[in-house]
């Protein structure tokens, strides 16, 4: 029997297409694969909170609306009566997401929510049951399924959902903003702390053009302009929630930058000085390389004459031989047991 090309999700929602045939959808979430493409609905509009995402439905959609933003406004829900919503690997950001979602959802709307177990799709029934009526539908692909029934509209305050927290470096008072789905959304993570360390170490690096790929809430970048107020920010990151945190913790620093929405180097054709990366190496809950091995081996045709890549990294993980096959110079210059942090020039 052949692999199905969708994830088990996926598959479940597979075994209810029909429902879906006459409907109006909405299906947003973590979507990993192409379903959203071609599940037979009346009408279906696509929400896409990661920029990779949206590029690949984008390309293929066949007509159906697909954007990327924080959270879809005003006309996207008009004549919808179903959403579906994929679980995502964080409980917060499953929060976040359905409480703007079902906010604007018209009433007596349809809401399925899918996801695997391991992610803890199960909470939704505790998330959900005072605001409405909530069963499981259908348990298979180690997945479940839930159908949801709003007894009225949630309340929605983006204001409501920001976490903002100090830093002091270098005598600087740094301020970071971030909203649920951010990468170290309540304190400074210790890959960044070693990798922010090394370059205050390196500081002939940092100069010119500096670039922050997968900026999440933006302290890297931050931390940079604060103490080195004359270089040029870029940052760039697939997450929307990031791209708004990095937006926010920039703003309340008083700091000039440039914020791109990029799968690594997509959206990005200029070339730096230095490029610095705390890279993901999970998409979902799976462990994925794909975003590290590009950037790592585009990052040499995105940097000057003289330029180098920065990254921190598990210890654990395989970019040594990576690093040694792409740039002629690569130094361990800052480790831990857990940690190591890379500088590369060519």
């Amino acid at each position: 029997m052949a692999a199905s090309a969708y994830t088990p999700a996926s598959q479940v929602l597979e075994r209810h297409q029909d429902f879906f045939s006459d409907k109006n959808v909405i299906i947003a979430g973590d979507i990993q694969d192409s379903y959203p493409v071609i599940i037979p609905a009346k009408h279906v509009k696509i929400h896409c909170s990661q920029f990779h995402t949206y590029l690949r439905l984008h390309n293929s959609s066949y007509g159906r609306e697909t954007i990327f933003s924080l959270q879809p406004h005003g006309e996207f829900y008009t004549g919808m009566n179903t959403l579906i919503y994929y679980w995502p690997k964080t409980k917060s950001e499953a929060q976040f997401q359905l409480s703007y979602l079902l906010h604007n959802m018209p009433k007596d709307s349809n809401i399925f929510i899918v996801g695997e177990n391991r992610t803890g799709v199960k909470s939704v029934e505790a998330l959900l049951t005072d605001f409405g009526t909530i069963q499981k539908i259908d348990s298979a692909r180690r997945c479940g399924l839930y159908h949801f029934h709003a007894d009225s509209r949630l309340a929605f305050d983006l204001s409501e959902w920001w976490l903002s927290y100090q830093l002091t470096i270098e005598k600087q008072e740094i301020t970071i903003t971030s909203l649920p789905g951010v990468f170290s959304q309540k304190g400074l993570d210790a890959g960044s702390e070693l990798l922010l360390n090394a370059l205050l170490e390196h500081v002939d690096i940092i100069k010119g053009s500096v670039l922050d790929v997968g900026c999440g809430s933006g302290i890297l970048a931050t931390v940079i302009g604060k103490l080195y107020p004359d270089i040029e920010l870029t940052l760039s990151d697939v997450n929307c929630v990031a791209i708004e945190s990095s937006k926010a913790t920039l703003a309340s620093n008083q700091i000039k930058a440039q914020v791109v929405a990029s799968d690594v180097f997509s959206h990005l054709p200029d070339k730096y000085h230095l490029i610095i990366s705390n890279p993901p190496f999970h998409d979902g809950k799976e462990t994925s390389y794909i975003a590290v091995n590009s950037l790592i081996k585009e990052a040499k045709t995105h940097l000057k004459l003289n330029g180098h890549l920065c990254i921190v990294a598990n210890s654990f993980l395989p970019y040594q031989t990576l690093l040694d096959e792409t740039f002629s110079k690569v130094e361990v210059i800052a480790q831990t047991t857990k940690f190591k942090v890379y500088l590369a020039s060519h």
